[in-house]
């Protein structure tokens, strides 16, 4: 059911953004651009806007957003249930799944950090 609550809404939302692409392309590129700014895509000169401007609201970025949302399902946790099986990208880059650290009845334990 959650699948299809997201189905119909991000197909929408894509529905609305292209009509309003095709109806009013100036006022929607300056709202891509904005929303550009905050994810600093801006920031690369060779990133340009006709680069990535035009693929909002395509078939290809229905797709995208459908797959990113509908993965977030399994990834949600709660307490007193299971933690769930979430892609983890080791130090060294190679991408594995959180089960797969685990040994016999041991607890996991995840130490997250960064550095800059």
């Amino acid at each position: 059911l959650q699948k299809i609550l997201i189905l119909v809404h991000v197909t929408a939302s894509v529905v609305v953004g292209k009509t309003l692409m095709i109806l009013f392309p100036n006022a929607m590129k300056r709202h891509i651009l904005k929303q550009g700014e905050k994810s600093r895509m801006n920031q690369n000169p060779k990133f340009s806007y006709e680069n990535w401007g035009p693929t909002f609201f395509s078939f290809k970025y229905l797709l995208f957003v459908l797959k990113v949302k509908w993965k977030r399902l399994e990834d949600e946790a709660h307490e007193g249930h299971p933690a769930p099986n979430t892609p983890v990208v080791t130090s060294n880059g190679d991408v594995r799944h959180l089960f797969d650290f685990m040994q016999d009845n041991r607890p996991l334990i995840l130490n997250f950090g960064s550095c800059t």
